[in-house]
């Protein structure tokens, strides 16, 4: 889905017990740089290569990856991307999150059953070979971001702090561009946006108080990970969901 000149979101299905949805890792690139925020799945790393050749932008150019935060269908291919482009890949991701990602820490959502239902698809995966989810899905940050920080690519990227749905979720706003990713702070059902699920959210308290912070930056369009893209008057509607929260 085109968002304006250079960002894009690179359509992905996610299959959920009696549904099958989509979810939006996000690519932004010019002349000099190409960045993708948020990974997909385990196993769609070739979907994103096909996705962004597709785009007229080469897989190999890729030179960062920022990471939302540690859930499974935002760093599914990141170990993968790592593996295939080693050290030409910086991984950018807040530093509450590294120890998830490099799983010095299992990635809170990860219960018991998860790993249990991971490790035998992994077995299957290998030839009944046994991996960890660490050995599979562990990946290297190379570079841990606070609030407010500037990334100096695509335009200018500003880092926010928005914590609650994981301890160290950020979101991501192109400042040129007017273009907020907001990870799983925020997302779309139906052209409808909604504020935090308690089923999914680490904090709601924390989650809360990210949703205030998002309503100073002045949004023309809105992406979500769940849900896409929503350019419906973004801060007003942002407002209203921090109010009733």
């Amino acid at each position: 889905m085109k968002i304006t000149e250079g960002i894009h979101t690179l359509d992905l299905p996610m299959k959920m017990p009696g549904m099958e949805t989509i979810i939006y890792p996000t690519l932004i690139w010019d002349e000099e740089n190409v960045v993708l925020v948020d990974t997909g799945l385990p196993g769609q790393l070739d979907l994103i290569k096909a996705k962004m050749e597709k785009l007229g932008v080469s897989f190999e150019k890729l030179k960062m990856v920022i990471i939302t935060h540690q859930d499974m269908d935002h760093i599914g291919c990141l170990s993968a991307i790592q593996r295939e482009l080693g050290d030409k890949i910086q991984v950018v991701a807040h530093s509450l999150e590294k120890p998830y990602l490099e799983f010095e820490k299992m990635p809170i959502k990860m219960t018991a059953d998860f790993i249990a239902q991971v490790s035998e698809r992994i077995k299957a995966a290998n030839g009944g070979i046994s991996k960890t989810p660490k050995e599979v899905f562990a990946s290297k940050v190379n570079k841990t971001v606070e609030d407010g920080e500037e990334l100096n690519v695509c335009g200018g990227m500003q880092v926010i702090f928005t914590p609650g749905h994981t301890p160290g979720h950020i979101s991501i706003y192109h400042k040129k561009s007017g273009t907020m990713i907001a990870g799983d702070v925020l997302s779309v059902v139906d052209g409808q946006l909604y504020g935090p699920d308690p089923r999914f959210t680490y904090d709601m308290d924390l989650a809360k108080n990210s949703l205030k912070k998002l309503e100073k930056y002045d949004i023309k369009t809105l992406i979500c990970y769940h849900g896409g893209e929503f350019d419906q008057n973004p801060n007003e509607s942002i407002s209203r969901i921090a109010k009733d929260n």
